[in-house]
């Protein structure tokens, strides 16, 4: 069969148009810790030295011409941020999920999530967070987890921002900020703790596993409280004492009950 002159055109501009969609941006690489989802192309790949980065612990919103959020994360140290665009099959969602689930086997901790309209505007992730227009999307289309890794790479931060934008196209952004001094310690917030129990049943707290805590006390039981509707079983070491404890905090004891295990430290699961 012949193809005619413009048939070929056509067919040349075809195949490097699906070529140049297949090709990362120059000199990117993926993050070592956070696995590509098939077929994803970096558009945008960044690495800065020696900056003061600041990540929100809540929702943002802008009064006043200031950024607003009711904490945060700050240090200075080197950044190195890969963009991901999705392919169709994918979903963006998928993609944080993906990344999620393969920091959490690494211990990474959980420092704060949101997702969809209770992370504020996705206008202001894209531009004031992270300095990247490409993702900018519905507000009930977004994602942001701010996580820790496990020593002894304690003093590195990851941040995974989730958008499907008007056109439907799905990106996921990654960044890895190591620190330059040591971070101290970090708290979750409790609605990360109750969105993290919800989403995957169970919360895992291996580094409680003394007598309870008064700051993570406190955090784990406004979490509980927060979705009053919960039942827990509570596992580890010192589990009983944590029972009584959050008792004592106004978690209804039928609420909660001890279980069996070896869990090196606190262990909560969500008992359906």
């Amino acid at each position: 069969m012949k193809l005619s002159v413009h048939s070929l055109v056509l067919l040349v501009l075809a195949c490097f148009s699906l070529a140049s969609f297949a090709v990362d941006v120059a000199g990117s690489r993926d993050l070592e810790r956070v696995p590509r989802m098939p077929d994803a192309q970096i558009v945008d790949y960044r690495q800065t030295s020696d900056l003061e980065r600041v990540y929100p612990m809540g929702s943002i919103r802008k009064i006043s011409g200031q950024l607003r959020f009711d904490g945060q994360v700050d240090a200075r140290g080197n950044v190195t941020s890969v963009t991901y665009e999705l392919p169709p099959e994918h979903s963006a969602t998928q993609a944080f999920t993906a990344a999620r689930e393969a920091l959490q086997k690494q211990g990474a901790e959980l420092l704060f999530w949101c997702q969809a309209r209770d992370c504020g505007e996705s206008s202001l992730w894209a531009n004031e967070v992270f300095g990247n227009a490409k993702l900018y999307g519905a507000d009930n289309g977004q994602a942001f987890l701010l996580l820790r890794l496990a020593p002894p790479a304690d003093n590195t931060l990851v941040a995974l921002y989730a958008i499907t934008r008007g056109n439907r196209k799905a990106y996921l952004h990654v960044e890895q900020f190591e620190a330059n001094a040591p971070l101290g310690d970090l708290l979750p917030t409790s609605a990360t703790l109750l969105r993290q129990l919800k989403d995957t049943g169970v919360l895992d707290l291996p580094r409680l596993a003394g007598e309870p805590d008064d700051s993570w006390l406190r955090l784990l039981s406004r979490a509980l409280n927060l979705d009053t509707g919960l039942r827990v079983s509570i596992a580890g070491p010192r589990a009983e004492d944590w029972l009584e404890a959050l008792a004592g905090q106004g978690v209804r004891a039928a609420r909660m009950e001890a279980a069996s295990g070896e869990a090196p430290g606190l262990h909560l699961e969500l008992l359906r």
